[in-house]
């Protein structure tokens, strides 16, 4: 898997063409895209599905996923399937001694990821997690406008965005993320999807309070009419401080609104930034970076430096450069693309707002 100039062999679970999702979306463009890795398979949740995926995609099919993680021909392992089956795929992959990519988040409870991360430092296995957002040129630019001090001291920051699928109504696909249970809602998806950004550009979050609330306890499937209710929060509000002294405050709501989906302010001594999307969720969503400094009136874009092998539009195209990092990741040692032991700082996060919203006290990370 390591030489050099044999490209990595992808197995994917998750990538249905009868019911296509974000396997089929993201990751088998990306796979397709980059001449370092192959689709060496595919593993569905049916015979028909597996047929189907067979046929569409010109690879072996398993309607077993265990029979893909097996398959010698597999060099990385990549599960883009519901929350629930995360822990017992990525458990077997790491069984196995493969590499694993699992899609965000790890598992339902911050345990289960836990438990996972541990396995694989156990068992040396090189493990991912698809926290993609860090990877947008335009975080990877704010980053960059902060460390090298543009901004001078950073004072605060402001985040609000639209998680655009929990409003009143939901697709059938997405609609057992209304279950609190379920670990794929609101709170858990985009908004820490947007932390993890925020974090890689500005530190981590130390201290925090939360609230969440919800508000649309009755939602409709959008392609029957039937009404769920809802028990998975459809709005967060989050206040508390960074590791550099910085002031936080961070909103997801469910559904769109009319105007930019997500704005993300940074204020410094020296200068500020703006980063907005139509899309609220800011790991798929096309970011759109301004600036102002001195005595400047108005917000300006700023170009995003990023090279052209890393350029791309589109919800996939923070997938692709996670693939990109991964690569580079299993050919060099290196460790650029975040991994279980990040995915379990996140869960951490992710287990801290809830628990802040349920108590009402604040709760110390640092």
């Amino acid at each position: 898997m390591t030489n050099a100039f044999a490209p990595i062999g992808v197995g994917l679970i998750g990538a249905s063409p009868l019911n296509p999702g974000w396997a089929m979306a993201a990751h088998v463009p990306a796979i397709a895209t980059l001449p370092d890795t192959t689709l060496a398979g595919v593993a569905t949740s049916s015979p028909a599905s597996a047929a189907a995926a067979a046929a569409a995609l010109g690879v072996p099919a398993y309607s077993d996923p265990d029979l893909l993680i097996r398959d010698p021909a597999v060099d990385l392992v990549v599960i883009a399937v519901k929350v629930e089956h995360h822990h017992r795929l990525a458990a077997a992959a790491i069984d196995a001694g493969k590499p694993v990519f699992v899609e965000w988040p790890l598992g339902r409870t911050l345990e289960e990821a836990e438990d996972l991360a541990a396995r694989a430092t156990r068992a040396g296995v090189r493990s991912f997690i698809g926290l993609q957002g860090r990877f947008a040129p335009a975080v990877e630019r704010v980053r960059e406008l902060v460390s090298g001090g543009a901004l001078g001291q950073v004072l605060s920051t402001c985040l609000s965005g639209s998680g655009m699928i929990w409003g009143d109504k939901i697709p059938q696909t997405f609609a057992y993320t209304t279950v609190k249970e379920a670990g794929a809602g609101l709170l858990a998806v985009p908004l820490i999807h947007a932390l993890d950004a925020l974090a890689f550009a500005l530190g981590e979050v130390k201290h925090l309070s939360a609230s969440t609330a919800v508000q649309r306890p009755n939602v409709a499937v959008l392609e029957t009419g039937e009404v769920l209710a809802a028990t998975a929060p459809d709005h967060v509000a989050v206040s508390g401080t960074l590791t550099g002294g910085a002031l936080l405050t961070a909103l997801y709501r469910g559904g769109p609104v009319h105007d930019a989906n997500l704005r993300w302010e940074v204020n410094g001594t020296l200068g500020d930034l703006i980063v907005t999307a139509e899309n609220g969720n800011l790991q798929v969503a096309d970011l759109e970076l301004h600036g102002a400094w001195g005595e400047a009136e108005e917000y300006a874009p700023i170009p995003l430096t990023t090279p052209e092998s890393r350029a791309g539009s589109g919800v996939g195209a923070n997938v692709l450069r996670t693939y990109r990092a991964i690569v580079h990741d299993l050919r060099t040692g290196d460790s650029t693309a975040p991994d279980f032991t990040h995915a379990v700082l996140r869960h951490r996060l992710l287990a801290a707002v809830e628990r802040a919203a349920a108590t009402g006290r604040s709760e110390d990370l640092s």
